[in-house]
């Protein structure tokens, strides 16, 4: 695994308590500003990327999601659009997200707190957040892949890139 596009994690990968490629993903409506939301729904018709992550303002979650803003029209030539997901507040990411000038949409699944990061098998009880996780998922909301990072470890975007090249073929510039 990387901190790049390079040398990620592969699509074969298969967590151990994350939902398996093949599953239908849950469904799930979060803020996504203090007075807006956003559901699951609101994606179906293209690829979505979910990634979770433990927390705003780690230096690890931050490279994340600054690398996934920056990769962006990558995902974007495959049709994808991508959310990233922690236990913080729809505040808190307002913040987080202006400042690493992030260009997709935070989701704060904070009230219950990892509610919808236990539907996906992906929170950590112990360190009460959600793992570092990832999940591709097709137009009709069907876990394509996924994977799940050791916290400590970006896992870059090779592995995100991989299954959505396995889905379609790219949109050309």
């Amino acid at each position: 695994m990387s901190n790049g596009t390079e040398g990620g994690p592969s699509p074969a990968a298969d967590p151990a308590g994350a939902l398996p490629a093949g599953t239908q993903a849950p469904d799930f409506t979060l803020h996504s500003a203090p007075d807006e939301s956003a559901s699951l729904a609101n994606f179906r018709g293209q690829p979505l990327i979910i990634a979770f992550y433990p927390a705003d303002w780690s230096p690890v979650c931050g490279d994340q999601m600054t690398l996934y803003s920056q990769v962006l029209p990558e995902f974007q030539r495959y049709g994808a659009a991508i959310v990233g997901i922690s236990v913080d507040s729809a505040w808190c990411h307002r913040a987080f997200a202006a400042d690493r000038k992030l260009r997709f949409p935070l989701l704060a699944d904070f009230e219950p707190k990892g509610e919808v990061a236990r539907r996906y098998g992906v929170y950590d009880d112990t360190e009460g957040t959600s793992e570092r996780a990832l999940f591709v998922l097709d137009g009709d909301g069907v876990i394509r892949w996924s994977y799940v990072s050791p916290p400590e470890i970006n896992p870059g975007a090779d592995g995100i890139l991989t299954a959505l090249e396995a889905m379609a073929t790219p949109i050309p510039a």
